[in-house]
């Protein structure tokens, strides 16, 4: 089973994404966590990556699907994997149906975690308060949350058309939205 998490910043997502991974024996490719290994390991891409991400710029849609296809071809994670953090634009989209499709597999179940501008904001300013993160701000929660609705909402519709789409009321408890995940993946 290979399932995508999708959810605004403080949404739940990384929460949630860890306890499909520990419940159903899953892989979480995180993109952001595979650049930033990249860069620590000091490999040639890694190299190339920290330059663009120096230079402001974004890394480029071809850098990450090399390294989507890094995990998508890996037997070990074969119909094994949640995507969190991707795909983030349409193309991508495409793009992970094309590489997954190489290698024999498909998407099963498409989640969003759905939350309010007004939960988002009080959940991470009360995690600034315990996590003291830079971004953790009132302005850039909203500005994330703007952004995040804005670039996804295309991508949302594609995997809705597919009938892959499920929407998870994330103002809940954690436990709750547990549950609800759970007895989704049961009916895949």
């Amino acid at each position: 089973m290979n399932l995508i998490i999708f959810g605004p910043p403080g949404a739940g997502k990384g929460t949630q994404a860890d306890f499909i991974v520990n419940k159903y024996n899953l892989y979480k490719l995180s993109t952001g966590e595979v650049l930033r290994n990249e860069i620590k390991n000091k490999t040639k891409l890694g190299e190339e990556i920290s330059s663009i991400i120096n230079s402001g710029s974004l890394v480029s849609d071809d850098i990450v699907e090399k390294l989507v296809e890094t995990f998508i071809s890996d037997k070990n994670y074969k119909d094994r994997l949640i995507f969190d953090g991707y795909p983030r634009n349409l193309t991508q989209a495409k793009t992970l149906g094309k590489l997954l499709e190489k290698h024999k597999q498909k998407i099963d179940l498409v989640l969003k975690l759905s939350v309010s501008l007004e939960t988002i904001t009080k959940r991470i300013l009360e995690r600034s308060t315990i996590e003291k993160r830079a971004d953790d701000n009132k302005e850039i929660a909203v500005k994330r949350y703007r952004t995040y609705e804005k670039s996804t909402e295309p991508v949302i519709e594609y995997y809705k058309k597919l009938n892959l789409l499920k929407v998870i009321d994330g103002e809940r408890a954690i436990d709750q939205i547990n549950k609800e995940i759970s007895d989704i993946i049961t009916l895949i």
